[in-house]
């Protein structure tokens, strides 16, 4: 199989293809498939184009794929389809651990190959896009927003029964008002007995600063309960970001942004809104009840209206739903948008490409203006909608009324206090209606925290974590695969790599091979797809964190620096003293960043570490890792930006502070430089370590070995693909 036939030259066949789409559960004849595969159009184009038209006429939505080579594809993705002798065929995993199960389609005969005669085939795999990650997470225990939130108001339940208690008398202190009226149309002024008229004054007077007295308590125990819980959940969400696994996080910094926020629209909602309106509008039934009683059938008026009112609310909602869920979607997006501007404002500027994120800028505000409009409108007809219902049923009431007086049963106080009751009816349901539009907002804000919450963490809450041992003897990993998110390319592929005390490491490889990717699986900040990281003779992923940092330090590639000051940055732990600090900085050459500066080592430090030079931030960065004084030495690139002189000083620097049992691993592009301190070289390839050895065996056969090579047929194809459609 040394000539491999390519994509053009194998045919896909109708049994093969619905075999794929029958294992993904997409529900398509089998006639229907080839039907859409013999389209003389279709089988002029290219193979992956014949997968979108295919999908495409058979209305097939949602779904994303690609080409890439079976060495670099994760087999947890199979099914799929793979180029094997000349033909496409659908490959299952096999009963044994190594082995393939290969059928051209169902009823047809199937044969087992070893992984390794696959191993310079092309596999296309197909993938069903999943809606969001709440549905890959809906049978596991989170704590949802709905469950912080409501945790924390009931945490003190006493806050509750001041509130009830204090809504029930200011409604039933309303009624009093209409009582008044009901007195003074119906004894004082016929028989203007002022007497009469001073003592119901008097104590309206009283139930008036009763009422304002009531409100502001009630007030003021939602505000401070809304406070309270602001910390708490605040403090909750955070550490909840602060413990994320890394490779879970969205890509969108906008998204995680809107994220965390979406907590604030949601407390203001529950803290203060929701508990108005769930507890007033229950009274809206009693003041239907006491207009019963005072003015018979004029009760009815407002018994017919209040469904009415209620299914406006609900109309309005169901038609903001989607509206407002694009709204947001789209603020997330300019929301990063000005993010990425904000970063890459050097970039945009010296390339002159101001324009296209202008553009975008405008579209999206467009786009988001077009939205607003439109919720605003809805808004607004369902306020004036409901402000007419409240004018219908005071005319109705009224009318009414005026019938009822002429039969005698209804007096003119009686009418005037129906009115007045009838106000306190439709108001709470006025007020329900906004309540239900507001929810819209408040729900996309719910599942946004959700998703966020939803995420994995370093840890399970509810998982025993282990303490390793005082020393650490060994880093290892066994059968280590890693990929990115729902993609089928293994970063890594790793059968056995062990690292021993004293072992001085140089990872080196082209641009993309896996060198960050490894350091970051072996420092706990990624988390394997398969396989284990092991401290000593224990999984990594079974220490407790705080035992892990202490004795693993990782310095990335990119380094960041935070708001504040030099100092606050290097002893970014709070547990480096300032002499051991000073000692580490003068020796790597930071404090030369004090001293030219009058500020010394409180110099203000920007976001991002914005002031200083890539090379000033790296060595800020090396010196927080020395100062705490790792057992493994996870070091991405730690020179990159430093000349000659300072990486040599570096080097030194570190050769100094390593310990003779610690274990060094260092990915960088200057090997040579850090030669003398290595015993051992590992160079990588597309994810995999093809060699492992002393730096006189490696160093000459990388030098012999330098020309670059021509990308195969399947080298240029392996990152063709195509997103969901």
């Amino acid at each position: 199989m040394s000539d491999k036939p390519t994509e053009q030259e194998s045919r896909l066949t109708s049994a093969a293809l619905h075999s794929l789409f029958k294992n993904m559960g997409l529900g398509v004849s089998f006639g229907d498939v080839s039907v859409a595969l013999e389209r003389a159009d279709v089988l002029a184009l290219p193979l992956l184009e014949q997968i979108k038209a295919i999908l495409h006429g058979l209305n097939i939505k949602g779904v994303k794929g690609g080409m890439i080579a079976w060495r670099r594809f994760d087999r947890r993705q199979l099914p799929a389809l793979v180029q094997y002798d000349g033909q496409w065929w659908l490959a299952k995993n096999g009963e044994q651990a190594d082995s393939v199960l290969l059928e051209q389609g169902e009823g047809l005969p199937a044969q087992a190959v070893s992984s390794e005669e696959l191993v310079e085939s092309l596999v296309l795999w197909l993938q069903r896009a999943k809606p969001n990650h709440l549905e890959d997470n809906k049978d596991q225990d989170f704590p949802t927003a709905r469950k912080l939130i409501l945790s924390a108001l009931f945490q003190d339940k006493l806050w509750l029964g001041n509130v009830l208690a204090a809504t029930v008398v200011i409604n039933l202190l309303a009624i009093a008002t209409s009582l008044f009226a009901l007195q003074v149309y119906d004894r004082v002024v016929p028989t203007l007995a002022y007497s009469t008229l001073a003592t119901l004054v008097v104590g309206m007077l009283g139930i008036v600063l009763l009422d304002w007295m009531l409100k502001g308590i009630r007030a003021k125990v939602l505000d401070s309960l809304a406070a309270d819980v602001d910390m708490r959940l605040s403090k909750q969400v955070f550490h909840h970001l602060l413990h994320l696994r890394l490779d879970k996080q969205p890509n969108s910094f906008g998204t995680l942004n809107a994220q965390v926020n979406g907590l604030e629209s949601v407390r203001q909602f529950f803290t203060s809104g929701i508990v108005f309106g769930l507890i007033d509008l229950p009274f809206a039934l009693m003041f239907i009840a006491f207009i019963a009683v005072i003015g018979g059938v004029v009760s009815w008026v407002y018994a017919l209206l209040f469904p009415l009112a209620i299914l406006l609310g609900v109309v309005t909602q169901i038609r903001l739903r989607t509206l407002i869920k694009k709204q947001i979607l789209r603020s997330n997006e300019r929301q990063g948008l000005l993010i990425d501007v904000i970063r890459g404002a050097e970039t945009i500027r010296a390339n002159n490409a101001g324009w296209r994120f202008s553009n975008e800028w405008e579209q999206i505000t467009r786009s988001l203006a077009g939205y607003q409009v439109h919720q605003k409108a809805i808004s607004q007809i369902s306020t004036a909608t409901t402000g007419s219902l409240s004018t219908i049923a005071y005319v109705s009431a009224v009318v009414v009324g005026v019938f009822q007086i002429e039969a005698g049963n209804l007096t003119m106080g009686g009418m005037i206090a129906c009115s007045i009751l009838g106000g306190r009816v439709i108001n709470p349901v006025a007020q329900g209606v906004q309540y239900l539009v507001q929810w819209q907002s408040v729900s996309q804000s719910l599942t946004m925290v959700d998703q966020l919450l939803a995420l994995d963490l370093e840890r399970k809450p509810s998982q025993h974590l282990l303490v390793g041992e005082q020393t650490i003897g060994s880093v290892s990993a066994e059968q280590v695969r890693f990929v990115y998110g729902d993609s089928p390319v293994k970063h890594l592929d790793i059968e056995q790599l062990t690292f021993n005390a004293g072992d001085r490491v140089l990872l080196v490889g082209p641009i993309g091979c896996g060198k960050s990717t490894l350091l970051k699986v072996l420092a706990g900040l990624y988390r394997p797809s398969e396989g284990r990281i092991k401290l000593g003779a224990l999984d990594l992923w079974e220490i407790d964190p705080q035992f892990v940092t202490s004795h693993v330090s990782y310095l990335p590639q990119n380094v960041h620096l935070f708001k504040g000051t030099l100092k606050s940055n290097l002893t970014l732990s709070g547990t480096v003293s300032d002499t051991e600090m000073m000692q580490v900085a003068s020796e790597l050459g930071v404090d030369v960043i004090a001293q030219s500066n009058p500020k010394g080592m409180e110099l203000d430090i920007a976001e991002g570490g914005e002031g200083l030079s890539g090379g000033q931030r790296q060595l800020v960065a090396l010196s927080r890792t020395i100062t705490t004084k790792p057992t493994v030495w996870l070091l991405d690139e730690p020179t990159a930006s430093l000349d000659a002189d300072t990486e040599k000083r570096v080097w030194e620097v570190l050769e100094k502070h390593i310990k003779p049992d610690d274990i060094l691993v260092v990915s960088t592009h200057r090997p040579m430089l850090a030669a003398h301190i290595a015993n051992r070289v590992l160079v990588m390839q597309q994810g995999k370590v093809t060699r492992d050895g002393a730096p006189a065996a490696v160093f000459p056969a990388m030098m012999n070995n330098t020309k670059p090579t021509a990308p195969t047929a399947t080298q240029t194809r392996i990152k063709r693909g195509f997103n969901a459609i």
